[in-house]
């Protein structure tokens, strides 16, 4: 008999709640009809008096978050943590997940943030620099965390399953939610709350891009700045926002009766090696871990239906974007549904990639594919479909692109279930 351990059965891994907070809507049914009708979240700044900004224009959560808090629990909490409780609040109920009956050695979580505690920095830097290192708050490093979020899901919840944290720029939710895919694949969990969170509506965030020159400045018109594969397209839009999905194994999601939107059956990751802000100019990356992710999920090019594109509305983004889904799909991209989500709600850093996702899962399970807004003339040479309207579709794959600061990429595939 021999003594060699049996490799165990890959699981596969469903999604069965969705949770985002965004500013056109929050959870699923909210943001879902708001995306289907292109409504746009972007306005000027009212976080703080954005006066004498190069930039003055965002897209803010505005929903009183003083619902799922305590007055003392908002005092102690980032707002990027105070988004991500909410989302995963949401999703749990979306999901009909009855913690209560499970065992919690077999539910983890895995929320991440390309910054962290932005808004506690800035505060409590504020208090260092004016009033003395002595006053700063004793909760500031367990508020500015980048694993906060995460850190307080858990505690709320009780999960006590595989727990953790990740911070890959903008590829931040969607490599948080491909790395808990594969933790239920390899049979370390049963459930992941997965996704992440990010608020950078500050001064400092808001003036460090603006530096860089990466932000729209159609500040006398907010709802047409954020632009993506238009000709006119100037620059990203800065947007806070969060989003949990709940994943499970699909015997898990059988065994309880749970609703499907979508299964996750690829996920892909690769290294521009190029610059530290700005994408490969002929999308090379983004390409190889788009190919990454089709040969996870065992597909051609020619099965997707449909890719929600990274298309953050910046010149030189959006056109490596474009080139990395020509070299992959070929003539098949022309048949190809691509839409920008970030045309709606602007760009939201970190928890780009999760909001995105949930988009992903929506479109596959309604059969409704959301709109790239504001595209009035899509610049030369890109000729592919960016659905300017919500359009009914059958999607039966499809695929969720994100790109980092320092060229890093993620890219997930869904599969209709």
């Amino acid at each position: 008999m021999s003594n060699l351990r049996q490799p165990r059965a890959i699981q596969r891994v469903v999604i069965t709640g969705l949770g985002p907070v965004t500013a056109i809507g929050l959870g699923q049914q909210e943001f879902h009809r708001a995306q289907l009708e292109g409504q746009n979240g972007v306005q000027t700044i009212s976080r703080f008096d954005p006066t004498g900004f190069a930039v003055r224009i965002a897209a803010e959560v505005h929903n009183d978050l003083g619902h799922w808090f305590g007055p003392r629990e908002l005092k102690r909490l980032d707002r990027f943590t105070q988004l991500a409780v909410v989302a995963a609040q949401l999703a749990l109920e979306d999901s009909g997940l009855e913690l209560a009956g499970l065992d919690l050695e077999r539910v983890g979580a895995l929320i991440g943030s390309g910054i962290g505690g932005m808004t506690t920095w800035e505060a409590q830097a504020r208090i260092g620099f004016e009033r003395g290192y002595s006053r700063m708050s004793p909760f500031t490093v367990p508020m500015l965390m980048a694993n906060a979020a995460v850190t307080q899901v858990a505690m709320r919840h009780n999960l006590l399953g595989p727990t953790s944290s990740v911070s890959t720029a903008c590829a931040t939710g969607t490599d948080a939610i491909g790395q808990a895919m594969r933790l239920i694949q390899h049979g370390e969990a049963d459930v992941m709350l997965a996704g992440s969170s990010e608020s950078m509506i500050t001064p400092l965030a808001i003036g460090g891009f603006s530096a860089l020159r990466a932000m729209s400045s159609r500040n006398d018109d907010p709802a047409r700045a954020s632009r993506p594969f238009d000709r006119a397209r100037d620059g990203f839009v800065m947007a806070e926002g969060s989003a949990v999905l709940i994943l499970e194994s699909l015997e898990h999601a059988r065994a309880r009766g749970a609703k499907v939107y979508a299964e996750i059956i690829g996920f892909g990751r690769s290294a521009d090696a190029h610059h530290e802000v700005e994408p490969h100019p002929n999308g090379e990356g983004l390409a190889r871990a788009m190919r990454y992710a089709l040969r996870d999920a065992e597909l051609e090019p020619g099965d997707i239906d449909y890719v929600n594109a990274h298309a953050t509305s910046t010149p030189i983004g959006d056109r490596a974007e474009v080139q990395a889904i020509k070299h992959v799909f070929g003539p098949h991209a022309t048949n190809l549904s691509i839409s920008s989500t970030k045309s709606m709600i602007g760009h939201a850093v970190g928890a780009s990639g999760s909001i995105e996702a949930v988009a992903v899962a929506q479109a596959i399970s309604s059969g409704m594919v959301p709109p790239t807004v504001n595209l009035n003339e899509p610049d030369s040479d890109f000729e592919l479909d960016f659905v300017p309207q919500a359009k009914a579709q059958d999607v039966k794959y499809a695929i969720s692109n994100s790109s980092g600061f320092g060229g890093l990429n993620a890219v997930l595939v869904m599969a209709k279930i």
